[in-house]
């Protein structure tokens, strides 16, 4: 995050001064090192008490400071060296008469050239190197050709953005630094998710059985739910004729007699239009599926997919939180390894905490439904030309979502604080309302490195899927296109690196609240038989 806060600064601060024709590397490089030799001037003027007159004006006839260096960071020859002279005319900072070598390597204009300028030490005896110069202290010297972002004000927003982003870069810094302590517990928290994983590999098998239990149930409910919305009520279409096509199928703001209600069927004209004083010859077509509160089978049957796909997640979630639990608490002398936590997990979750999963699913379905309910009302309004009622609807869409978001990290933690304590949902879902609040900033913490790690893990699992894939690939079959084998591992790697981070991550909220339960229990025995805390997080328990 540092990294990606001081880039972006740099960024908006080099493209604010990229001159014309000039590289955005090349600029970068350029107010780097004016920035270093600014910087590195007024160090050494501190030292040693020397001052120096940087003044400027026009194409630089009249400098008589100190500049070593070009506006790329070489350094300047001694002008003495360079095998030509100057009149003294031609330098203003010499006090003698004659010819004149001007002064050291100091950049100069002894021509009528735009700027100051000097030979550079990459100069040979034949060949001749020059650079221009900027004055010490001159970050962003004018472009004579003119910048590349035109407009003084976009440059402005550009450079403020800069500083904008670099205060923060400063602020995160701070926050690392005030919450080290809290960041390394995340890290060893983390450190304990990847030990329980690899002590209880067969963990990693539970969200493939969920996928596959899950997609054996949306198939079942798909032939069902097919079966249901393809039975179009036979009044569901109006019968009527209509004298022409805008009646029928409507305009941009005005819906027609045959399109004002979703799903909407089409309009067709029929050959025989009856009157031949009032001829009505379109008619309107019924949809191929309809969906709605006119058939409350369908509105069943949408609920209980809701519910059991709610229902599948808490029971992987309970049944990854009890594993995790029952490996944390395990003695060390035990050894954890040996301990069977997943069947033992899978026994507690069906025997003893169906209904309160069942509970916490349907909570999660309801919200979920009354979403859905929303979008069809979004539907309904699009249909009928209504686009403030369209707004309005993907608004309240937003707003249920974000508070379905919020139930479901509740949810996940109260299925946590069940496979800790043994509590019903609603006591479960209290205590873990009340554990975030009191430790919100570990809590934050943890969100924090977790996210970075699971992303990290995440595009690792799926780039290494793809690489590995694709030299075995070119190693048995050298002749074979790789491109859409490499797109399937690609596949492979995100779903593979999906199931494993979910795993990790529900793992790391657990440690975290096993570690939390221990320091409230007042830490772990002074019996060293009896000591259970991993390692990597002990000398946390002590503190």
């Amino acid at each position: 995050m540092l990294i990606i806060l001081i880039a972006g600064g740099a960024f908006c601060l080099v493209r604010s001064t990229q001159c014309a024709g000039s590289s955005l590397l090349e600029s970068g490089q350029n107010l780097g090192v004016a920035v270093a030799i600014t910087a590195g001037s007024a160090a050494s003027n501190a030292l040693t008490g020397a001052e120096s007159s940087e003044g400027l004006t026009g194409n630089g006839k009249d400098y008589c400071g100190v500049q070593q260096r070009t506006v790329s960071g070489t350094l300047c020859l001694d002008w003495a060296d360079s095998g030509n002279t100057f009149e003294s005319s031609n330098d203003p900072c010499n006090s003698g008469t004659g010819t004149s070598n001007l002064t050291r390597n100091y950049c100069r204009n002894p021509y009528q050239a735009n700027t100051i300028w000097c030979y550079t030490v990459e100069s040979t005896e034949n060949v001749s190197k020059w650079e221009l110069c900027a004055p010490i202290g001159v970050i962003t010297p004018e472009c004579q050709r003119g910048y590349a972002v035109e407009g003084q004000t976009a440059r402005d927003v550009l450079k403020v953005c800069g500083y904008i982003v670099w205060v923060l870069a400063v602020l995160w810094i701070i926050l690392v630094i005030c919450m080290h302590s809290r960041i390394a517990l995340a890290v060893a928290i983390n450190k304990v998710a990847a030990v329980f994983i690899v002590e209880q590999p067969f963990i990693l098998l539970l969200p493939i059985i969920q996928s596959v239990v899950s997609l054996v149930w949306i198939v079942a409910w798909t032939l069902c739910g097919t079966f249901l919305v393809s039975q179009v009520p036979d009044s569901y279409t109006p019968k009527e004729a209509y004298a022409t096509y805008e009646e029928a199928f409507g305009n941009e703001t005005v819906a027609g007699k045959c399109t004002d209600k979703w799903p909407t069927g089409f309009v067709w004209k029929d050959d025989d239009c009856g009157s031949v004083i009032d001829p009505k010859c379109w008619k309107c077509a019924p949809p191929r599926y309809v969906v709605g509160p006119h058939d409350m089978r369908f509105v069943y049957s949408f609920f209980s997919l809701l519910w059991n796909n709610a229902l599948i997640i808490a029971f992987g979630q309970f049944i990854i939180a009890g594993a995790v639990a029952i490996w944390f608490f395990t003695p060390r002398a035990q050894g954890k390894r040996s301990v069977a936590t997943v069947s033992r997990s899978t026994y507690w979750a069906f025997r003893y905490h169906f209904g309160s999963l069942a509970f916490g699913a349907f909570i999660i379905a309801l919200v979920q439904f009354i979403r859905y309910c929303m979008k069809y009302l979004e539907k309904q309004a699009q249909a009928q030309k209504n686009y403030v009622m369209v707004i309005v609807m993907k608004v309240t869409q937003c707003c249920i979502y974000c508070f379905e978001k919020c139930l479901k990290f509740l949810n996940k933690n109260a299925y946590i604080q069940m496979a800790l304590l043994g509590t019903n949902f609603c006591t479960s879902a209290k205590n873990a309302f009340m554990l975030i609040g009191r430790n919100f900033l570990r809590f934050g913490a943890i969100a924090m490195l977790g996210w970075i790690t699971q992303w990290i893990g995440f595009l690792f699992i799926t780039a290494a899927t793809a690489v590995i894939g694709y030299f075995i690939l070119q190693a048995t079959y050298p002749e074979a296109n790789p491109v859409a084998p490499v797109i399937v591992y690609v596949c492979v790697g995100y779903m593979v690196g999906m199931l494993y981070m979910n795993v990790f991550g529900l793992a790391v909220d657990t440690c975290l609240q096993c570690f939390i339960a221990v320091e409230e229990m007042g830490g772990e025995p002074e019996d060293n038989s009896e000591k259970f805390v991993p390692n990597a997080l002990t000398n946390f328990v002590k503190q």
